[in-house]
């Protein structure tokens, strides 16, 4: 390891771990997650989830990242050397390539919408946003160039390296976005009808409730917070022994579901509001946000400066997954990070190609009911994600020396020892139980 590839402060990497599912986690995907899984009820398990297992997990891969210094294949690799653990590494990598491929196209539909907000095609322009989202996905040409536009700007920043690339980046436009974000809230929670909406966020009616969506919220609560692929082993790798790995968990978790809370508030207000429908899927921020910000005095100047700063948040994400791959293959190498960066990068464009053309010409190619975009999107959440959390939780809490997870886990907290039994015992016996419970309940055998 290079130690060149550190974080310069602790802010600098709780910046960096909450940005890194912000953007497409938080701001994107809950909303309509949980306008398709029952809002309130969705809301509740979610948090559930995020705090009992995702919050022990995110710890879990910390201890394996610190202890190491080493990047996801690696830091197993020295742990467990010549044994299969080291395939949870190399499935982590795997999926964050797979989500890499396909979430860029969410990023390039971001592209997309900025430039016609800078160009004031967008506030205004229709009477109809949802049709508008529909015919910017469903084109044959601009999906894919905004695509490789966002994969540009992730190349770029990942290829600089940690402390100037992924560090400066988040330090000065995350609080940004809170800010904007919370004018957006007010003004959301002011339109007419507005309160329809918050009640179907925050009033949990359980009979909405399935064992696929309580699935989508265990699924969601992992990305929220990027655990089950190892991208935190890689970024708790660059972390000083001197920080305290519960309070840097705490914040990170506490920020995202700060965020997820917020993107509700924003977002199902104006939904109820403007009379769509909290369950129009993957486009329903692209519908409402024009509209919100439609009545808004220089709405479009507002639209164009939070769409700016979505793009950033989307950009953290996407930040954390390709640095997962690149620090897996240059190991530690920063001569190589560069190319590594490049090459890799292209790659997973071209990958991801088919999954931009998926709304249009490609839309009569289905895997199980669902379009490439919306299977790959169900298979690396709801699946790869949960098996990787399961296959870490048993490595920490039996694989590893208990000693040195001890140790790991107090250094730089005085009050972890406290903890350590009981987070033990969750890693051990409950989250891989629960684990098990929602994914045979999904698949029908209880």
């Amino acid at each position: 390891m290079n130690q060149t590839n550190q974080w310069t402060s602790k802010l600098g990497f709780i910046m960096a771990a909450a940005g890194s599912a912000v953007g497409i986690g938080a701001i994107w995907k809950f909303p309509y997650v949980a306008g398709t899984s029952g809002g309130g009820a969705f809301l509740l398990i979610f948090l559930l989830f995020t705090l009992l297992i995702g919050l022990p997990l995110l710890l879990a891969e910390f201890v394996i990242g610190r202890s190491t210094q080493k990047d996801a294949i690696s830091a197993y690799e020295k742990i467990a050397p010549g044994t299969a653990w080291v395939w949870i590494g190399r499935l982590g990598v795997i999926t964050s390539f797979v989500i890499l491929s396909f979430y860029s196209v969410v990023g390039g539909w971001i592209i997309l919408y900025l430039y016609r907000s800078v160009t004031n095609q967008l506030v205004g322009s229709t009477d109809d946003y949802a049709a508008l989202f529909n015919d910017t996905i469903s084109s044959s040409f601009s999906p894919v160039i905004g695509q490789l536009l966002f994969m540009i700007i992730t190349i770029v920043v990942v290829a600089k390296g940690v402390q100037n690339g992924i560090e400066k980046a988040n330090k000065y436009m995350f609080p940004a976005l809170f800010i904007l974000f919370i004018a957006l809230i007010i003004r959301s929670l002011t339109l007419d009808g507005a309160m329809e909406g918050v009640a179907f966020f925050l009033n949990p009616d359980f009979t909405k409730l399935t064992s696929e969506s309580i699935l989508y919220a265990m699924g969601q609560s992992f990305f929220a917070i990027s655990i089950g692929i190892s991208i935190m082993v890689t970024y708790s790798s660059y972390l000083n022994k001197e920080e305290s790995l519960q309070r840097s968990g705490g914040m990170i978790v506490g920020l995202n579901i700060l965020v997820s809370i917020f993107a509700g508030l924003a977002i199902f207000p104006a939904v109820f509001s403007i009379g769509l429908e909290p369950t129009a899927g993957p486009g329903l921020l692209f519908n409402v946000l024009p509209a919100v910000f439609e009545q808004i005095p220089f709405g479009g100047l507002f639209l164009t400066i939070f769409l700016a700063l979505f793009l950033f948040a989307t950009l953290t994400s996407a930040f954390s997954l390709l640095e997962t791959i690149v620090a897996a293959v240059t190991k530690g190498n920063s001569d190589k990070r560069t190319k590594a960066s490049w090459t890799l990068g292209i790659l997973i464009f071209i990958v991801g190609v088919p999954s931009a053309l998926s709304f249009g010409v490609l839309s009569d190619i289905t895997f199980g009911g669902k379009i490439l975009f919306d299977a790959l999107d169900y298979l690396t959440l709801n699946i790869l994600m949960p098996f990787g959390a399961l296959l870490i939780s048993f490595f920490v809490s039996y694989r590893m020396d208990k000693n040195a997870v001890y140790e790991e886990f107090i250094s730089g907290s005085r009050t972890a020892k406290y903890l350590f039994k009981a987070w033990m015992i969750l890693l051990r016996y409950i989250i891989p139980i629960v684990i098990i419970i929602v994914y045979l309940h999904t698949f029908g055998v209880l």
